[in-house]
């Protein structure tokens, strides 16, 4: 059965009423998400460190204001509706379950059978069926009910499982929501993305890149001293193996000595105010270096005027894609693969496992009330299965330990 969306067409209007309907139309998918339980659950969701863990680190939540602070100025600069980019920033990471990607890799095994699970086609999943907002004429759910153009700059990976470039194992679609994949995509060619979604991704990749540094420094996780030691072959060694396998060890080592010599990093910090005035410094003065600097390459490419939907490309600068996949591997590598996270992380890698066995076993109990309706409703195991998912995907890293120590101790 067809998705029937809210508006039609939503490409590029001409018409300056259609126009004047479309920002309209953007900007009530914003309020849309903004207003969404699943935004708000983003709050006890973990980022790099669980919620609570440091009043300073920022969560799921924090950090998709963020991106969309940084998404919102960036695509408007380039001729990107504001309120779309907004919605798909905002959107990005709602389909993220309990802990992250480490809860994501759980879910993925067990879901192998029925399709997998992947935080961007749960995000989907979430818009447009799971979000309670609106219905079908016949009684389906409709999630959000966003239009085709905040949907498509919210799909950050265009493609089903195994579909993807390169050998990708990040997808955007499971094979149940494939009619609204295809409603949203009809006419984009496969696998291209939006330019809005393209901004999103990035605003991502900067904000996280930057941030989780800054995080680091200031809950004691990482010495700056250390950044400027010169001894840092580990971190060149998981960026060149987990962010950037492309660019090579000598694209890498240039472009740590170039963040080094900006004289952004610092060199020391004690939390006093004015160390943190540096670190926040530091964060300000590299978003607008990798913001600015694709700015400008997208612009030598595509000249100037209104760029948008797929009238252009993002063009990432490999030098500039090579220092943020170093500043991504100093946080993964000081803070995400330390002894001590490893060890946390086993044991919530255990709690997401247990949880599907528990809902699993008794679902007329233990499903929230909209998940009990869809297990109800489903017509074979792998149907059921994926409604646990759903639920157990949906939880807070704090619902998820209660409901794990009353159900599974």
């Amino acid at each position: 059965m067809g998705y029937e969306g809210r508006d039609r067409e939503r490409w590029v209007a001409e018409d300056p009423a259609q126009k004047r309907a479309d920002r309209d139309d953007f900007a009530r998918d914003r309020a849309r998400v903004v207003h969404s339980s699943a935004l708000r659950r983003l709050a006890a969701k973990t980022q790099v460190l669980a919620p609570g863990h440091d009043d300073f680190v920022r969560n799921r939540l924090t950090h998709s204001l963020e991106v969309a602070q940084i998404g919102r100025e960036f695509g408007a600069a380039l001729g990107c509706d504001a309120d779309v980019v907004d919605t798909a920033c905002l959107s990005h990471d709602l389909g993220h379950p309990p802990f992250g990607h480490n809860g994501e890799t759980v879910l993925d095994e067990i879901a192998s059978d029925i399709g997998g699970f992947e935080g961007n086609a749960q995000t989907l999943r979430l818009l447009t069926r799971l979000e309670a907002k609106r219905a079908h004429a016949d009684g389906r759910p409709a999630g959000l009910n966003l239009t085709r153009a905040s949907l498509d700059a919210s799909t950050k990976y265009p493609w089903a499982r195994g579909e993807g470039p390169h050998g990708t194992r990040k997808f955007g679609v499971y094979p149940s929501d494939r009619p609204v994949f295809d409603w949203i995509r009809e006419g984009a060619r496969p696998g291209v993305r939006c330019l809005e979604a393209e901004v999103m991704d990035w605003s991502d990749d900067v904000a996280y890149s930057v941030h989780d540094v800054e995080d680091a420094i200031a809950s004691g996780w990482l010495d700056p001293r250390v950044l400027h030691s010169r001894d840092l072959a580990a971190v060149l060694d998981v960026a060149g193996r987990t962010y950037a396998p492309d660019l090579g060890a000598d694209a890498l080592g240039a472009a740590l000595e170039r963040l080094l010599a900006s004289g952004a990093v610092p060199t020391a910090y004690d939390g006093s105010r004015s160390d943190l005035a540096m670190l926040k410094d530091m964060t300000s003065r590299l978003i607008g270096h990798f913001v600015l600097v694709v700015e400008q390459a997208t612009r030598e490419r595509h000249g100037p005027g209104t760029l948008c939907r797929y009238g252009a490309d993002l063009v990432v600068p490999d030098g500039t894609r090579a220092e943020c996949a170093v500043l991504k591997a100093v946080a993964n590598h000081f803070v995400m693969t330390t002894d001590e996270r490893l060890a946390v992380m086993s044991q919530q890698r255990e709690v997401v496992r247990a949880l599907v066995e528990a809902f699993a076993a008794a679902p007329d109990e233990r499903l929230d009330v909209a998940f009990r309706a869809d297990h109800d409703a489903a017509v074979d195991d792998g149907e059921r299965l994926r409604v646990v998912v759903d639920q157990v995907a949906s939880l807070t890293d704090v619902r998820a330990l209660a409901l794990h120590t009353r159900w599974c101790r």
